[in-house]
């Protein structure tokens, strides 16, 4: 009769504590504040992959913690460039054990409306860019012979509609990187390498800086139902942290909503 697997020694804290993760687009916002976290919580090293330059918000994260938060410049739709930034981390920091897949677009329309353009763009960034960062980042980890975790940043659009600021092609992308999750987790188990996602409400952020500035904010506050504000950033780190340490090893496959300000019904 065949044995069951030695039952490893569970990690009772929840530290990053000499992991080096890479999250994409993290010279601000979401990514930035992930970033934020995961330095707040120990990690050796984060590396922010952005097609982008770094700002003074980025400069501000990085004087509070001296020498961790580095920037590689890349092009997430390009698997090439992606795997270029990895091999670079892997160069300097001796190891990368977590990537936050976060890079992506968001546009809000009527589906008519879109053009083919516009779509093109958003799904370059939230399909094909998540996938080639999470396939460089698997490939990464086995080369390594480590138990990696990649985090997907999907959204609250991927479960339904936001009746105010709808968008099909937005909702079905992040919908993909759901799917994504579910389906690489499945497949990289016997790599030792968990996939889960974290799927935000309305964050604070330069992409919704328009949200409350809506003379019917109050309103939709009150038809929304739940925590009557955006999240800042740094709230949605907790998440990423958790899914990122050695604390969720038996954690693989799932989505966590962090979604204060949409009820259930929003």
């Amino acid at each position: 009769m065949a044995s069951s697997p030695p039952t490893p020694n569970p990690q009772k804290q929840i530290t990053l504590a000499g992991k080096v993760i890479a999250i994409t687009g993290a010279n601000r916002g979401i990514g930035l504040g992930i970033a934020d976290c995961c330095l707040s919580n120990s990690a050796a090293a984060v590396y922010s992959i952005d097609i982008g330059d770094t700002g003074d918000e980025f400069a501000s994260v990085s004087k509070q913690h001296p020498g961790k938060l580095h920037a590689i410049k890349a092009d997430v739709t390009n698997e090439a460039n992606v795997t270029e930034a990895v091999e670079r981390i892997l160069k300097e920091a001796r190891g990368l054990h977590g990537m936050v897949v976060n890079a992506g677009r968001t546009k809000h329309k009527a589906a008519l409306d879109f053009t083919t353009e516009e779509i093109e763009q958003l799904w370059s960034i939230n399909v094909y860019g998540s996938f080639y960062c999470a396939r460089v980042a698997a490939l990464a980890f086995i080369k390594q012979g480590v138990k990696g975790s990649i985090v997907f940043t999907a959204s609250m659009a991927s479960y339904r509609p936001n009746k105010r600021v709808p968008s099909a092609p937005y909702g079905a992308s992040k919908a993909g990187v759901r799917n994504m999750t579910h389906t690489l987790a499945m497949e990289w188990a016997p790599h030792n390498i968990r996939v889960n996602s974290v799927s935000p409400g309305l964050v604070k952020t330069a992409m919704t800086y328009w949200v409350p500035q809506q003379p019917d904010w109050e309103q939709q506050l009150k038809y929304y139902g739940g925590i009557p504000r955006l999240a800042e950033v740094e709230e949605l780190g907790g998440a990423y942290v958790y899914l990122l340490s050695d604390a969720a090893s038996y954690t693989t496959s799932i989505d966590i909503p962090v979604n204060g300000v949409i009820g259930k019904d929003g």
